[in-house]
């Protein structure tokens, strides 16, 4: 289920073209994963399952009719709904509104979809220009990619992969639409996983 390679640039036009990601959102994926498995040896995060929560979450930056710069930022804020207990979790405000604009409850943000709080906590500079952004594809992702790998997971195992998207998705449905899109992914780039 989880395919990591080097972003090539042959590798990276071609299948940017065969899955319809943007090659900017693309190359921040497989970045994402290279880095997270380069600092967590026994994770295994694949591009293709990074790529895939982008892809439900936001699909990869582009929410809204947005999409991101050639420096991997959000052409636009990318705010999700209210996290007020109506048909969503009820999460009262933790960073008061700085990254979501709403003081009174949380709404998570940027093409990964971090809540405030998990963004405090998990946010990571992706393209070292010294500050952790979630409106930036390559820190997003790579937050995201860290994420999954934590508490020593391997995501090589359907055990390990199930328990890393329930972590960041607690939904049976959020975890079918990952797999289904992250296997979808690795047989339209043509690699098998």
């Amino acid at each position: 289920m989880n395919i990591t390679r080097s972003a090539d640039a042959q590798w990276l036009i071609r299948a940017a073209a065969q899955t319809d990601i943007p090659a900017r959102a693309l190359q921040a994926y497989v970045a994402a994963a290279g880095k997270a498995n380069d600092a967590a040896p026994t994770c295994g995060v694949g591009w293709n399952t990074v790529a895939a929560i982008g892809y439900i979450e936001s699909a990869h930056g582009t929410h809204g009719g947005g999409s991101l710069t050639t420096t991997g930022q959000a052409s636009r804020p990318i705010v999700g709904p209210s996290l007020n207990g109506d048909g969503f979790a009820a999460i009262p405000d933790t960073d008061a509104g700085a990254l979501d604009g709403d003081a009174l409850w949380d709404h998570a943000v940027g093409p990964m979809q971090f809540i405030p709080s998990t963004w405090h906590l998990a946010g990571r500079d992706g393209n070292g220009d010294g500050k952790a952004d979630p409106f930036n594809i390559d820190d997003a992702a790579l937050s995201a990619a860290n994420y999954l790998c934590a508490q020593g997971r391997d995501l090589t195992t359907a055990q390990g992969w199930t328990d890393a998207i329930y972590s960041y998705n607690q939904s049976d449905s959020y975890m079918g639409q990952v797999r289904d899109q992250a296997t979808a992914y690795a047989a339209k780039s043509g690699t098998a996983g």
